[in-house]
């Protein structure tokens, strides 16, 4: 071997390594527009089985049943947004500069009734919560929604951006297949062809069944806010029955959630006869309807969808978890979908391959 032959494999690697490292450093930089296009993505994937629906039933023009679909979609997001209002007039009528005074009154009055509850029965947990400068945590307030407001700016354009690849993805099903298969070499075209139409339909119904196991969950928290004459309870529970997309630690926080709002929803009422037992029901029913939603409605949903056993399933999200966060808990589950469709298209007669692919 040579001394040119060397430099050049050298200088080719380092040419490669330049490549890589100014791909990265593009799809860094635009990575606002691929999270927009994923959105977008996920959007045409959960319209389309309604979207075929007005086509082949109903006999509706192609532009017309996705223009039907994404005003029934940005009316829904409008109905979601007007739950909210009102308990964000509500705390925000709270957390006002004018009565910062009375909420401090009020939260010191609910600590020292906890205090005086606990002492009574010789534990004294409490007593260094008792000085806690609430007034200056409070102050904080005003520039949180002034950084909020900023904010509004930003997810205008992503959800006009949104709104308009999506669109199109609706429009033209293949849209996002053909870019996709521009990348791939042309004698596996049609296997990856194959593959997507596939991932497609699997994606398509793992993401109505995602919003089938909230509505599930939204309708127990409903029930159980409501019995107990919780305020806002609409909004409470779509709140913690949508944090249940993450898996496995949306359900702590939904819960921290829940306690919190149980408990300042009757915060000027006796904390022993009223708040602590309205609180402890309130979080019974929201386990017994996690253990619903683990032990019966979750498995059920995800391994009718996915086909994929539950312990794969399990498993799949904490690996993802493990390897990249709260981001890989939520993506683990559609990848590793669209993993085994590919997996079985190339790799079918591979003993693995073939034992985790049955049921495709």
């Amino acid at each position: 071997m040579t001394a040119k032959t060397i430099a050049n494999g050298i200088l080719r690697a380092l040419a490669i390594l330049l490549g890589i490292f100014l791909l990265c450093y593009f799809l860094y930089t635009i990575q606002s527009v691929i999270i927009y296009i994923v959105i977008a993505a996920i959007l045409s994937l959960i319209a389309r089985p309604f979207i075929l629906f007005l086509r082949n039933k109903l006999k509706f023009p192609n532009t017309l049943a996705v223009i039907v679909s994404m005003v029934l979609m940005l009316g829904f997001l409008t109905g979601i947004i007007g739950l909210f209002i009102p308990l964000i007039i509500e705390q925000g009528e709270s957390l006002s500069l004018l009565q910062v005074d009375g909420l401090e009154s009020n939260i010191q009055n609910i600590f020292n009734q906890i205090n005086t509850y606990f002492s009574a029965k010789g534990i004294n947990i409490l007593n260094e919560l008792k000085n806690i400068d609430f007034t200056s945590q409070f102050k904080a307030i005003p520039n949180l929604l002034n950084t909020v407001l900023g904010a509004v700016g930003t997810l205008s354009v992503g959800l006009f951006s949104v709104l308009f690849i999506s669109f199109f993805f609706m429009k033209d099903s293949q849209l996002l297949k053909k870019g996709v298969l521009i990348l791939m070499p042309k004698n596996t075209e049609t296997r990856f062809s194959k593959s997507l139409e596939t991932i497609n339909n699997l994606l398509s119904r793992y993401f109505i069944g995602l919003i089938l196991q909230i509505t599930i969950l939204f309708i127990f928290y409903t029930i159980i806010l409501l019995i107990f004459g919780i305020n806002n309870a609409i909004v409470i529970a779509f709140l913690c029955a949508l944090l249940n997309l993450i898996p496995y630690i949306g359900p702590l926080i939904g819960a921290f959630i829940m306690f919190v709002l149980s408990m300042t929803s009757n915060i000027t009422q006796d904390f022993q006869t009223e708040i602590l037992p309205t609180t402890i029901y309130v979080m019974i029913g929201y386990f017994i309807a996690q253990l619903v939603d683990n032990f019966a409605s979750q498995p059920i949903i995800f391994s009718k969808t996915t086909k994929s056993h539950p312990l794969e399933i399990f498993l799949v999200i904490i690996i993802g978890g493990l390897l990249f966060g709260i981001t890989g808990m939520i993506t683990a589950v559609p990848l590793y979908t669209a993993l085994k469709v590919i997996l079985k298209e190339f790799l079918a007669e591979n003993k693995i391959v073939k034992s985790l692919t049955k049921d495709l």
